[in-house]
């Protein structure tokens, strides 16, 4: 088969500079694939459009390029929605692709792309060899996911897999450190995607916003109110602003989902043949959407329905297609701890900072605190000197108060008067007089070439600037 419905992705992007927030990085040059779907719509996987300042495509008919632009996009599950924009009948010639059924283990599947080293079209063939939910990369998301022992390589990604002649998938990553083992996003979450672009729906996945332990200690249910033949997962953690805040507690007992019961490794039936993740069912739904739980608390039975809120934890995982968030007060430079900044550590995991870390794996929001404000260097001046080796710290207080969130710190400190007081968590004290901040601001500025001192949107920051970064809409 020739497979004239896949289109190749070349695409410039540029990621912001997580050491210099107010910059970014040298644009870059990428390859991918994509499939059409549609009449002028192609899809493909995210992670090949982020941060993306210029697409264009080229199928395999003609040499030309078409200039593309990102119509939808889902950062969570790895999926990205293109349409042309010149020539516009630029695809008129191809016939759109079908999306096929969920595929069977075992079922022969075909990789087509454009992967590195060539410029022809690509064909591997292969295998379904596990169904369950793994976690995508891009997002740091817990999805349902297919793997397949077909090659996916750099330049694949976004690339359809044909089953039958169907699209039954979208290869998006592959295992590390083996060969061809490699994975794609199956067909209920592609057409969650495409369903929920057409109904307008928010992109991002829903999340129950708990934190479980599974069941597995007959002693442990017991004591939780589980009677002889009851299983289910147990509540540890309730996240402030979640979808579950105000309807489950600690150590209620969760037994069902979506009425698929929860076994006490914390795996569910899917679709009648696949056991995995209890969380698998939220793949396929929407922010504002209604789940139903069946739980048991101290002993008694009880059925909860949820309305689903998207995933907000303490530190934000990766983000793309927006500027970091940043202040610059008096030479110190704060920003909001996010997984994008943990990774300007090479092994980050090992190298960051052990407080970030720990509020990367173990802390959770709160009333109190949504964000965790961070202060990331020191640009030396008159007016800062001696704090120098408080960098890499997390913002414990701001006169006595503690920040809720980044816009609640640059709120406080823009509108201080007198002598402004942070404590770091380490106990170091920074006093700063705000009338000297202000007259030091544009000379520290101009001396380290920062175009303004906040992003845009963060309060105090001039109506209708730029942004940093060009996105492509």
């Amino acid at each position: 088969m020739a497979y004239p419905e896949v289109i190749r992705v070349f695409a410039t992007s540029q990621d912001p500079d997580f050491d210099g927030p107010w910059q970014a990085r040298t644009p870059m040059n990428s390859t991918g694939s994509a499939v059409v779907i549609g009449k002028g719509l192609m899809l493909t996987g995210a992670h090949v459009v982020a941060n993306a300042t210029f697409l264009q495509v080229q199928k395999q008919s003609h040499p030309d390029k078409a200039i593309a632009r990102v119509r939808a996009v889902s950062h969570d599950c790895d999926l990205a929605l293109l349409e042309v924009v010149e020539p516009a009948d630029f695809l008129a010639d191809i016939e759109p692709a079908e999306l096929g059924p969920m595929p069977r283990l075992r079922d022969e599947v075909a990789v087509v792309g454009y992967p590195v080293g060539g410029e022809e079209i690509s064909i591997t063939e292969g295998v379904v060899s596990r169904i369950e939910v793994q976690r995508y990369s891009h997002s740091q998301r817990h999805l349902l996911a297919v793997t397949v022992d077909a090659a996916i390589n750099a330049g694949n990604s976004g690339g359809p897999v044909f089953g039958d002649g169907k699209v039954v998938g979208i290869a998006f990553q592959k295992l590390t450190g083996v060969d061809n083992i490699g994975e794609m996003v199956p067909p209920p979450i592609i057409r969650a995607f495409l369903d929920g672009v057409a109904a307008s729906k928010r992109p991002e996945i829903p999340a129950l916003g708990i934190t479980t332990q599974n069941l597995e200690n007959p002693l442990l249910r017991k004591r939780l109110g589980l009677a002889v033949g009851e299983h289910g997962v147990a509540v540890l953690h309730v996240d402030h602003g979640g979808s579950s805040e105000g309807h489950l507690q600690q150590r209620d007992v969760i037994t069902a989902i979506d009425g698929l019961p929860i076994a006490n490794n914390g795996t569910v039936q899917y679709i009648g043949m696949h056991r995995t993740r209890y969380d698998v069912v939220l793949g396929h739904r929407y922010i504002g959407d209604t789940i139903a739980l069946a739980i048991k608390r101290d002993g008694k039975p009880l059925q909860i329905q949820l309305e689903l809120k998207c995933w907000a934890p303490l530190v934000p995982r990766s983000r793309y297609d927006r500027p970091p968030q940043y202040f610059v007060y008096g030479g110190l430079v704060f920003q909001t701890l996010t997984r994008d900044y943990l990774t300007t550590w090479e092994k980050w995991w090992n190298k960051a900072p052990k407080e970030f870390l720990h509020y990367y794996y173990l802390g959770f929001r709160s009333a109190a605190q949504n964000e965790v404000v961070i202060l990331t260097q020191i640009l030396t001046d008159d007016c800062n000197v001696g704090y120098s080796h408080l960098y890499n710290e997390a913002v414990a207080t701001i006169d006595g108060h503690t920040p809720r969130d980044m816009e609640d710190f640059v709120a406080r400190l823009s509108a201080a008067n007198g002598v402004v007081e942070i404590v770091m968590t380490s106990g170091g004290m920074i006093m700063l007089d705000s009338d000297e901040i202000r007259r030091a601001t544009p000379r520290i500025l101009a001396r380290y070439h920062i175009p303004r001192d906040r992003t845009i949107g963060l309060p105090g920051a001039p109506v209708g600037s730029p942004p940093l970064l060009a996105i492509v809409p």
